[in-house]
């Protein structure tokens, strides 16, 4: 059997090239990296993590956290990794990044069905099936390309990375260790508490600072910032009080003397040890000088050392509905398939789950046995739906959640979620039990 090309050694990428392995497919895997990086990775390991170091809530009433619920029950090695990597984070599935992108990698390096080709893709696969998962930074070449193919305007939008800084040089005797509402395990965040005066103050700081002007065409206004990732003084200049609503909100944290802080900056431990830790919701487009002069007016971080500061870059996807069929099928060229952040499913675990059903289309085409799509009532098949049919109007990228899955009738969000969450796991029970390949023989 000729090997499956997957182009993309990312999160799709690294899941769509195990699950095949894991079915006996030989895999020609191919990542660019390092010979040639983005301007948002650091190494040329595969499924690096490039944004927060969190694959955002564990829990099953959260969209994030019931997707994870049938990944893992799916055999994603992805998940699998992750969980054995996890560092504390709340409620939340935050990894130790280095060491979960290093397992992966050796992983897909030593899998005797996988070939890893550390080259560019100029062009989207002819000839045979592929996976195209190049991610929200595909090269100029294979994006011009696809665009070709396409015959079609690509879609666009910003996303934004937030700051790293050295837990040695944190004053820590200005911060408190807490995780909103005591959810977590030993108060897994250092939180930052701000009185109004402060909080003032560094919103002024933050709308005056210095920031990189993207070039005349990322500027278009017709390219929005992603919801979910907005850069820190976008928000703040949406209103005096923004931050405080949004990533500084103080609801359900006290300081140690009992009080509620009129704000409060959070950093999440970047690694087991908690050497290094991410400002939450801090993704920026400020210079760097800019990032070190405001940042530093947070309390406790005067003498922050940055191991990375904050940055923007375009991310890039395709017009699912228009141009995939419901097996995420390239209308134009059917032997390629599209997974991850490309297809328009925004974040690491949704790019995982794109990337998993990928392979398991791709697999029932070369096995004859062609998969049925997961069940609408699912968040596998939830998501699948949107991306490949969306809602209606202008397609843009998005994360799972509730509203992607047909509704439940009921009193209150909480119930309706636990009622949606059960109805989700008796309907994915009854499609593998229809469908028991779906489900790789390899442990991940």
């Amino acid at each position: 059997m000729s090997p499956v090309r997957v182009i993309g050694g990312g999160l799709a990428g690294s899941e769509a090239a195990w699950q095949l392995a894991a079915r006996g497919i030989p895999v020609e895997l191919w990542e660019m990296r390092p010979g040639r990086m983005t301007p948002a990775h650091a190494t040329g390991s595969l499924a690096e993590l490039v944004c927060s170091n969190s694959l955002r809530s564990d829990s099953p009433d959260v969209g994030a956290g019931l997707l994870k619920r049938e990944l893992r029950r799916m055999g994603s090695l992805i998940l699998a990794t992750a969980d054995r990597h996890r560092v504390p984070a709340g409620s939340a599935l935050a990894v130790d990044r280095g060491r979960f992108s290093g397992e992966i990698t050796a992983r897909l390096e030593a899998h005797p069905l996988i070939v890893l080709r550390r080259e560019e893709a100029l062009a989207v696969p002819d000839g045979g099936p592929a996976i195209l998962a190049p991610g929200p930074l595909a090269s100029d070449a294979l994006a011009a390309d696809l665009a070709a193919l396409l015959g079609a305007e690509h879609l666009a939008f910003f996303d934004a990375i937030a700051p790293i800084v050295e837990a040695s040089s944190l004053d820590m005797g200005r911060l408190f260790a807490a995780s909103r509402w005591g959810r977590g395990e030993g108060d897994d965040y250092l939180n930052a508490a701000m009185t109004e005066r402060e909080y003032r103050e560094f919103v002024d700081a933050l709308l005056a600072a210095d920031r990189i002007q993207p070039p005349p065409f990322d500027a278009d206004a017709r390219i929005p910032h992603f919801p979910g990732c907005q850069p820190v003084e976008v928000i703040a200049g949406s209103g005096p009080d923004a931050l405080a609503f949004g990533p500084l909100k103080p609801v359900g944290i006290r300081t140690p003397d009992g009080s509620r802080p009129f704000a409060v900056v959070q950093l999440r431990a970047e690694d087991r040890q908690g050497t290094a830790f991410n400002l939450v919701g801090f993704q920026t487009r400020l210079r760097r000088p800019a990032q070190e002069e405001v940042f530093r007016r947070i309390p406790g971080l005067r003498g922050a050392r940055f191991l990375r500061y904050g940055s923007v870059h375009r991310n890039t996807f395709v017009d699912g509905p228009a141009v995939l069929d419901g097996e995420l099928r390239l209308r134009r060229r059917p032997a390629v398939r599209v997974g991850g952040q490309l297809s328009g499913s925004e974040g690491y675990v949704e790019s995982t789950a794109t990337g998993l059903l990928a392979a398991l289309f791709l697999h029932g085409e070369l096995g004859g046995r062609p998969l049925p799509a997961p069940p609408a009532e699912t968040a596998l098949g939830g998501l699948l739906a949107y991306v490949t049919r969306g809602t209606g109007g202008r397609f843009q990228p998005s994360n799972m959640h509730f509203g992607l899955l047909p509704p439940v009738e009921g009193r209150g969000r909480g119930a309706r979620r636990r009622a949606a969450g059960d109805r989700a796991g008796a309907a994915l029970e009854t499609w593998l039990l229809a469908n028991p390949s779906a489900i790789p023989a390899g442990t991940p």
